[in-house]
């Protein structure tokens, strides 16, 4: 860009809704006074999730004024990875609710879907979208990681066995989802899965690292992704966050 921009991180109570309104009427008194062409551009995060994205591209954590009420500890819940900075007046009060995708693969949900919903259950998940759908070859090469697309024989195993039968895909919610449901799935190797801990999904349910049962949304950017994939009609429940494409 040509000139040089602001960039604040702000907080307080009810933050998107007051900055808004704060601006707004900023705007409104600059535009009656006419002393200068020049109009005020701003862009405000929409979510919580946008902030904390936003955040880490121009701050680090050393960079905040936090006060003595700021959490900042290895007790943080995570989003995709990243440790979110927690406030009583900041982003969120506690692990953030968030959604992440299940997709349960042939011949692994047909034997054992109730035991699956079971500990979904048991787990805290709620499911908020259910598809039962054949995956077509451009939809399974997406799902799978740059390793095995490096591989032309580990290409070809996993493609034909994600077109091999249908699928069950599920969209889950619960705080701090992807991480939990990464955590629980384990290694995709379901062989190392086992010696870790024989708990693991992949260990219970898997049986070589191309049938080895589920696949989970990586990142929270990858969850929006898979949503928008799945379920571009949307979710079935009222307070899940919209599946608009978020841009920074």
């Amino acid at each position: 860009m040509s000139n040089p921009v602001l960039v604040c991180a702000l907080r307080r109570a009810d933050a998107f809704t007051v900055l808004a309104d704060a601006l707004k009427r900023f705007t409104q008194c600059r535009e009656k006074l006419g002393r200068s062409g020049h109009h005020l551009q701003t862009v405000i995060s929409s979510t919580p999730e946008v902030t904390f994205r936003q955040a880490i591209l121009f701050f680090t954590e050393t960079d905040f004024v936090t006060g003595k009420t700021s959490v900042c500890c290895l007790g943080c819940p995570q989003v995709g990875g990243e440790w979110l900075w927690v406030s009583p007046l900041c982003f969120v009060p506690g692990a953030q609710v968030l959604c992440t995708v299940l997709l349960i693969k042939p011949g692994a949900w047909s034997h054992c879907l109730a035991r699956i919903l079971r500990q979904l259950y048991l787990q805290q998940f709620r499911v908020v979208g259910m598809k039962h759908i054949n995956l077509e070859p451009d939809v399974a090469l997406g799902l799978l990681s740059s390793e095995v697309k490096e591989d032309p024989a580990a290409l070809e195993a996993h493609c034909a066995y994600l077109t091999s039968g249908a699928a069950l895909v599920l969209c889950l919610q619960r705080a701090n989802a992807v991480k939990k449901l990464i955590d629980l799935l384990g290694p995709e190797d379901p062989k190392l899965a086992q010696v870790l801990d024989p708990f693991l999904w992949r260990a219970q349910y898997g049986t070589s690292t191309v049938q080895n049962g589920f696949y989970g949304s990586k990142s929270y950017q990858t969850a929006v992704r898979d949503m928008k994939l799945f379920f571009p009609e949307g979710l079935c429940c009222a307070d899940c966050q919209t599946l608009e494409e978020e841009e920074v």
